[in-house]
């Protein structure tokens, strides 16, 4: 889960939720992530920055990589953060400093807590399916978990909720009563909603959560609101349950938690509470140390871009 802008701008984030319900359709941004994968970037976002402790979003895909290396990220450092990685098609080797390696296939939860300071790799297997798609995913870390050993977990089975025409899989925290075994530290939720054409449902919510829904295929309202793949509805708080109408077969991912009330400041893949914080991470990267070292990956590691030459302060709250 990656951040690869060559020039990333210092992000202010952190108390920003609508104290009410909102409806404000988000469009991504294109970024290339690795050598041959583009992504819709939706969070962060101009004037949006977080869901609860949702804190970035990427949507890539269906992308037809028969012919292609598919997602071929080096080794990159993380820190106060956890990553969530989450397919739909193809599938992803993930390698840590940790040791982990894994492939993580449609619909199973790899989850990486970065904690004080984590590193790894992200690519498609050599034999790879012909498409590629999923979403990527960071929660920020509470000030205090941000130092925790890092940790990286893979769930194969992961609970779901069914009803008429809507299969509901829960990736991090609960939802109508089915709690995912990935570690959380904030009240939270992640839940891919697979949904037949003419489904017709109201979700049960939290109302102190803080919500947005990401559409990943086909063509659902959200509270009347249509929403389309690639597109993120942001809900605002205040919700106890959600309109969700099919207009064909599709699948949205349901993010929500309480609204992350501590300042933050994100740059590249590093998220700290202050200026000095990422500046030190990012020598420390560069001079090979704290973060470890992936092997087996054939290829070198990413350098840090730079910094701005101006320190940058965290941001409380947005009213």
């Amino acid at each position: 889960m990656s951040n690869l802008d060559l020039d990333p701008t210092p992000t202010r984030c952190g108390g920003e939720a609508d104290t009410g319900p909102v409806k404000e359709l988000l469009t991504g941004r294109q970024v290339r992530l690795g050598e041959s994968t583009e992504v819709r970037r939706l969070l962060p976002n101009l004037g949006r920055r977080m869901v609860g402790a949702w804190c970035f979003v990427d949507h890539y895909g269906p992308d037809d990589i028969a012919d292609e290396p598919g997602m071929q990220v080096p080794p990159h450092p993380h820190m106060g953060l956890q990553t969530v990685s989450w397919l739909h098609e193809g599938s992803v080797l993930h390698r840590d400093s940790l040791g982990s390696l894994q492939t993580v296939r449609p619909r199973e939860l790899g989850l990486m807590t970065s904690g004080r300071a984590i590193s790894h790799s992200e690519e498609s297997p050599r034999e790879h399916a012909r498409l590629l798609h999923g979403a990527q995913l960071w929660v920020a870390l509470p000030d205090s978990h941000r130092h925790t050993a890092p940790a990286f977990e893979h769930h194969a089975d992961l609970p779901t909720v069914d009803a008429a025409g809507l299969h509901a899989t829960v990736i991090l925290g609960a939802l109508d009563g089915a709690t995912s075994p990935g570690t959380t530290y904030t009240p939270l939720v992640g839940a891919d909603l697979t949904l037949r054409e003419g489904a017709h449902h109201r979700l049960p919510l939290e109302p102190g959560f803080e919500y947005a829904v990401l559409s990943m295929t086909g063509s659902v309202d959200v509270d009347g609101v249509r929403v389309e793949p690639g597109s993120l509805l942001y809900l605002g708080c205040g919700r106890r349950e959600l309109p969700l109408l099919a207009r064909t077969d599709g699948s949205v991912l349901l993010l929500g938690g309480l609204p992350f009330e501590e300042h933050l400041v994100m740059w590249w893949n590093f998220i700290g509470r202050s200026d000095e914080d990422v500046r030190q991470a990012r020598e420390e990267w560069m001079s090979g140390t704290r973060f470890g070292e992936v092997h087996g990956y054939d290829g070198r590691r990413l350098p840090a871009p730079e910094l701005p030459p101006l320190p940058l302060k965290p941001r409380g709250r947005v009213r």
